[in-house]
């Protein structure tokens, strides 16, 4: 099952992503600096819209589910970023993504996001939970490192493999 519900705690509210959080999200995400550490350039709404679009198509891969989560600061805050799992359609490993748009970074809004969203699939029952992290990139580090995750020797596209093992199931 997709994004299907509003995660609150810890000072956050966790939307999931619909095509109409595009323009508050370009303008979140439009730092030319943070897409030095993601990749890519600013995305303009409209590019947003589409993408939103098809993420929430789900994934060609049926044995995938995709969930993605906007952030916001508060309960009626701007929206700072977003978080994303990646889930086996039988439940058992989660990959986790998180990015916060470069005005709101150093107050540990990923941190508290991601865990969140690591609640969420511990819930709907992950044994393993994974994330991909660029070496040398300290806050993605913590924040992988405040989950409970450990890097691994794995490197896929040059980003450093972190993995929790849950011991749910």
């Amino acid at each position: 099952m997709p994004a299907d519900r509003v995660l609150t705690g810890d000072g956050l509210t966790l939307e999931p992503l619909r095509v109409e959080h595009a323009e508050e999200m370009a303008s979140a995400l439009g730092d030319p600096a943070l897409h030095t550490v993601i990749g890519g350039r600013p995305a303009s709404s409209d590019e947003l819209r589409a993408r939103y679009a098809r993420q929430l198509r789900g994934p060609a891969d049926p044995s995938e589910e995709w969930c993605t989560w906007v952030v916001r600061d508060g309960g009626d805050g701007p929206l700072v970023g977003y978080v994303q799992a990646t889930l086996t359609r039988d439940g058992a490993r989660a990959e986790l993504a998180w990015v916060v748009g470069t005005p709101w970074q150093g107050r540990g809004l990923a941190r508290r996001a991601a865990a969140l969203v690591l609640a969420e699939v511990r819930r709907r029952g992950a044994e393993a939970v994974l994330a991909h992290v660029r070496p040398g990139h300290a806050p993605s580090e913590a924040v992988a490192r405040s989950l409970g995750m450990r890097p691994t020797d794995v490197v896929v596209d040059g980003e450093t493999r972190w993995s929790l093992e849950t011991g749910r199931r």
